[in-house]
């Protein structure tokens, strides 16, 4: 009779945690809006390795978590593009409600949801599975920038015509509560508690070079940070009520990256205490900025200037420039497996 000896669990246990990761590809996924091409670029040599192109005036970008689609909507013919990730080809134009700017993707991948920036305003709900819309969620003023929270449990909204932000239920699919504020809403980027709930919603506002807090439990702005000003004789960039577009907070959560289309910067604050840190100068009118999963570089869309500028986190400091397509404005990070 044959005997099989069993490894002792400890021993099994240690010899797991010693076996590689599975590994995953990131790769930044960068916009091009006076183009139809759409720029992807590996972060591990900072060359774009592939080109989406057909996509005339695209806006938004997510990639589903499963790593086998890329989803850019298109501002031309007000539909979402289904791309696939291997080939980089479009396999589908799903029809949308009205004329879209950015997009998100809920945490499981089984929604994609649609600014819809045509007034009454809207937020557009993509089935990934029909690759269908299913739903438009009625808000109040045409939807510039939609996320979802960090938990997964709501998507927000926010308008620059209205200047309302629509706080929705990500299960019931139905708005939960909105803000009123005093200026148009821009970009926003999220903190969190402890347990990974939504702390504050940082805000953009249209003719701030800064941005305001917004207690996510209160539901009230509880402070306004101004962005430093440039110094002495350095001249600012002409940007039309659009200072302050694009932020982002490191995945420890400790640092909150901030872009300055009107200073030509971006800035980098401590968390949870808002002081600043310190700022490097980018490209022309940097207008949306993304974050490697590690949090150690940022990439900044220099919309004016037609690059990416690639930022060391800790050091501050511009590591070089991604030459892409004709004014780069949002960008993701996207992990795929």
């Amino acid at each position: 009779m044959h005997i099989t000896k069993l490894m002792p669990r400890s021993k099994y246990l240690g010899l797991l945690l010693t076996l590689p990761l599975a590994a995953s590809t990131v790769r930044i996924i960068q916009t091009n809006s006076a183009g139809d091409d759409v720029s992807i670029i590996d972060p591990a040599t900072n060359k774009v390795v592939g080109t989406i192109t057909g996509i005339e005036v695209n806006h938004g970008a997510a990639a589903a978590p499963d790593g086998s689609r890329y989803y850019i909507s298109n501002e031309e013919r007000s539909t979402l593009e289904v791309v696939d990730r291997k080939t980089l080809a479009i396999t589908r134009s799903i029809p949308l409600s009205g004329h879209p700017n950015n997009i998100s993707i809920s945490k499981d991948g089984r929604r994609v949801y649609v600014s819809i920036a045509v007034a009454p305003g809207a937020v557009d709900v993509i089935d990934t599975a029909s690759l269908e819309r299913v739903k438009t969620i009625p808000v109040k003023g045409a939807v510039h920038n939609t996320y979802v929270t960090p938990d997964g449990k709501y998507v927000v909204s926010g308008s620059i015509q209205s200047k309302i932000i629509t706080v929705i239920d990500q299960k019931t699919e139905e708005p939960a509560w909105s803000l009123q504020m005093d200026l148009g809403i821009r970009p926003l980027a999220f903190t969190t508690n402890p347990d990974g709930s939504t702390k504050w919603i940082l805000v953009q506002l249209s003719g701030l070079n800064g941005f305001a807090v917004v207690d996510f439990d209160t539901r009230k702005e509880i402070n306004r940070i101004k962005l430093p000003d440039l110094p002495p004789g350095k001249a600012t960039y002409p940007v039309g009520g659009n200072e302050s577009h694009g932020m982002a907070v490191t995945s420890d959560g400790k640092t909150l990256v901030v872009n300055s289309r009107l200073n030509s910067s971006i800035y980098f604050y401590s968390l949870p205490d808002l002081k600043v840190l310190g700022s490097t100068e980018v490209g022309r009118s940097p207008d949306w900025v993304t974050l490697t999963p590690d949090g150690t570089k940022a990439y900044v869309a220099n919309a004016a200037s037609n690059s990416v500028s690639v930022v060391d986190i800790k050091a501050m400091k511009e590591i070089t420039r991604i030459p892409v397509g004709e004014v780069p404005k949002r960008n993701i990070t996207a992990v795929l497996p």
